[in-house]
């Protein structure tokens, strides 16, 4: 662990961000994990970055997408600012804007659809990224889907879990989930409720190919800032209170909560993880696909 302001990068970077122009730089060093890493966004940062990680430190320094500033704008990254992880949601991309966006710095890109998932992977489009699938999963699609991609996101019910558990068995390997929560108990939508969680958690261990990494939420759709803050919250309390317990086969790395339209909000509430599409490649075009 490195201390916040005592560390080499922390040095390098207060100097060189004065001559890179427009940039942010931060570490997640002040968080609870501990470890160091670096990232840059802007006119330099990318190049700073590679100085940064052209040297070598006695340290972890693990990859950070995006760093959330807390408080009033300022130049710097403060003792309360969060390391964020940046999933580009891909959905109804072609293969070419997704290179781009990979191109640009998009280090992990999210696909909701099974279809579009597979000839992305066909046609290479994700070289350069991890990939995470981040929509409803059918049980007869898993085989599709289990070992081709990172992280599934969407394990919302038990019987999705059974067939993603035979699957990562068949093909000898552990695929990492996150546990899906229907947060808002809403009918449309699928996800544990909270309660039911906990039954699923106790029962987890008998997962032995799936490890639950931590916890997803898709809140009802706000029109209005502050609107799911509420559920990000509950979301938030949820995590923290499933940190605290041991159970087989899991452990809570992730809290994936957050869109275009009220990641500021989920960030603020804790959020480790956020899903952007819109905000990212403008509005989407169906008639495309």
């Amino acid at each position: 662990y490195v201390p916040a302001n005592q560390s080499v990068i922390h040095s390098y970077a207060r100097e060189a961000m004065s001559r890179c122009g427009s940039m942010i730089l931060g570490s997640d060093s002040h968080t609870r994990y501990g470890a160091l890493g670096t990232m840059g966004v802007g006119e330099g940062g990318p190049e700073l970055v590679k100085q940064l990680l052209s040297n070598t430190y006695d340290i972890p320094a693990p990859e950070v997408v995006l760093v959330y500033l807390t408080g009033a704008p300022r130049r710097g990254v403060g003792p309360h600012d969060v390391a964020i992880a940046l999933v580009a949601a891909t959905k109804v991309q072609s293969s070419d804007t997704i290179r781009a966006a990979i191109a640009a710095g998009i280090t992990v890109c999210g696909e909701n659809r099974v279809q579009e998932l597979t000839a992305h992977l066909a046609d290479y489009a994700y070289d350069g990224a991890r990939v995470h699938f981040i929509g409803h999963l059918q049980t007869n699609k898993v085989r599709q889907v289990v070992g081709r991609v990172d992280l599934i996101q969407s394990a919302d019910r038990r019987n999705l879990l059974e067939a993603l558990e035979k699957e990562a068995a068949r093909q000898g390997i552990c695929q990492k989930v996150l546990l899906e929560v229907n947060i808002a108990g809403e009918e449309s939508k699928s996800g544990f409720s909270p309660q039911d969680l906990w039954t699923v958690l106790e029962e987890f261990g008998r997962f032995s190919h799936l490890e639950a990494v931590g916890l997803m939420a898709i809140p009802p759709v706000s029109t209005h800032p502050g609107e799911n803050l509420q559920f990000f919250s509950e979301m938030r309390n949820l995590f923290v209170d499933i940190s605290r317990k041991k159970y087989d086969n899991v452990t809570m790395a992730h809290l994936s909560m957050g869109m275009s339209g009220d990641y500021p909000d989920a960030i603020a509430c804790g959020s480790t993880m956020v899903r952007v599409g819109t905000a990212i490649f403008g509005p989407r075009d169906y008639c495309q696909k």
